[in-house]
């Protein structure tokens, strides 16, 4: 491994070489169960972007002209060598994202498939044509990568997201430049190495950590034509703004406040189990975690088996295999979620389950039991912002279409989904639901490698998704040749 003594200094990889970053500052990364620092990372300047956004260039030159089926190939090399350390890979996403080992596996998996979808490249790079569109002349369209682009991953899937992103934009012809978040740096070092040993070419993946400089100089780069970004609403749109006001192409996934509706006629004890893994699990810290559930109806008897599971969940490191609830990534979120509680208070609902009694012997990590708060309403701040933490908030409502209209007074719209049997409330809720994913009686309703990860309003800025035909469209442009044959 590149970090084969893990409190070594991490190292940026720049045209095929771990270079040291051109600044002094660096930042402990901390596993959040312990509050242990594993390693350290370079915060890393613009000089050490340009660095790499001009080896991403250079390689271009030759990396397009490869034909499609070998870089497939190399991609397939990439899926074998990922598959085989399925679970050192696990392992080292809970040493520094902090995440249960079952969550992380599934994590693995996920990024695997990613792989498994660009490594399809010479059926994804097809172009399309048209014989006879007038007397002797036929027209044909063809696929061409953009160039150098860039990445700006967070820290809540190290290797998910990454995977999103740099395997699809290579199998389409472009270089890459990949900006993993400075707290899970770790994760994206091993990425390179095995891409490297798949038999990339020096400049194809480059990564540079760091923090606001390296996201800026990403962003201003005339040689980064692209940009793909996950991370926070406001940084999100920042992102979007100042990448397409240099006329960059942008993708920029956001924030969420997913709703979860329970029909009267779910069944109860299996609807309570997937929002409470949905919740809770990943500590709450992914963009398709449940953190708002509108019961219709009379609710106070599912509410009482809701308590009754998020009872028994079990705390702690996510290396114990019965563990699901995990510490959040950095003590600084931690106080910041504390504050959402007392807000939670202030404003009037009702503190069902107070995971802060969970903690009150905690020696160590950033640990946070599971919080439900009933009886909340639209207007509170714990239904509007999202809070990404165990922390879940139950809204009550008469009927489905009051449901409803909660998810539409959200300014998020990544996910929704209902519990029911009912044919009709599901078509209904299908229909109406103000959000781009949506679930059938499913906790995570994320969608596979081949459809769009397809966030609406606040939660995504662009126009298109990452992963499926958006994320090809994304990474290429397309050339139009007409031709004429009577001349």
């Amino acid at each position: 491994m590149t970090v084969a003594n893990e409190a070594a200094a991490i190292k940026n990889f720049i045209n095929g070489k771990w270079v040291s970053a051109t600044g002094n500052e660096v930042q402990d990364v901390i596993n959040p169960a312990t509050g242990m620092k594993i390693a350290a990372v370079p915060i890393s300047t613009a000089e050490d972007v340009d660095q790499a956004a001009k080896a991403a260039a250079q390689a271009f030159k030759s990396w397009k002209l490869m034909p499609v089926p070998k870089r497939a190939r190399i991609l397939f090399k990439y899926h074998h060598l990922l598959s085989e350390n399925h679970a050192e890979l696990a392992k080292l996403i809970v040493s520094e994202n902090g995440k249960a080992y079952k969550e992380a596996y599934g994590e693995v998996q996920r990024g695997i498939e990613c792989v498994e979808f660009a490594a399809g490249a010479p059926s994804l790079m097809m172009g399309e044509s048209l014989s006879g569109i007038a007397e002797e002349m036929d027209s044909e369209m063809f696929r061409y990568p953009l160039g150098a682009v860039g990445g700006i991953t967070p820290f809540n899937f190290p290797m998910m997201v990454p995977l999103w992103m740099f395997p699809l934009a290579v199998a389409c012809g472009n270089t890459f430049v990949l900006k993993p978040s400075e707290r899970t740096p770790l994760l994206s070092n091993k990425l390179a190495e095995m891409f490297t040993e798949a038999g990339a070419p020096d400049g194809v993946l480059n990564i540079v950590h760091g923090s606001h400089d390296v996201v800026n100089g990403l962003l201003e780069h005339p040689d980064i034509k692209a940009i793909s970004f996950v991370g926070s609403q406001p940084v999100a749109k920042y992102v979007y703004e100042k990448a397409a006001a240099k006329g960059k192409r942008v993708q920029a996934l956001s924030g969420a406040k997913n709703h979860h509706v329970v029909m009267p006629d779910a069944d109860f004890d299996k609807a309570a189990q997937h929002i409470v893994s949905s919740a809770f699990g990943s500590a709450g810290q992914r963009c398709m975690a449940c953190s708002a559930v509108v019961v219709v109806g009379n609710g106070d008897q599912f509410m009482q088996t809701l308590k009754q599971k998020a009872d028994d969940l079990v705390m702690g490191n996510g290396l114990d295999e019965e563990v699901l609830l995990t510490p959040v990534i950095r003590d600084t979120h931690l106080n910041k979620v504390m504050g959402y509680i007392e807000k939670g208070i202030e404003e009037g609902a009702a503190l069902l389950r107070d995971g802060r009694r969970d903690i009150e012997n905690q020696t160590e990590g950033y640990f946070l039991g599971a919080t439900i708060f009933d009886k909340v309403t639209p207007e509170m701040t714990l239904a509007k912002d999202e809070i990404f933490a165990p922390v879940l908030s139950v809204l009550r409502a008469e009927n489905l279409d009051e449901g409803l209209e909660y998810i539409r007074k959200s300014r998020y719209g990544n996910g929704a989904t209902i519990y029911t049997k009912d044919a009709q409330a599901i078509r209904t809720f299908r229909e109406e639901a103000d959000a781009g994913m949506l679930g059938i009686n499913v906790g995570v309703p994320a969608t596979m490698a081949f459809f769009p990860f397809s966030g609406w309003k606040d939660s995504f800025y662009g126009d298109l998704h990452v992963n499926g035909k958006d994320g090809v469209n994304f990474y290429t442009r397309k050339k139009m040749i007409t031709s004429r044959f009577d001349f």
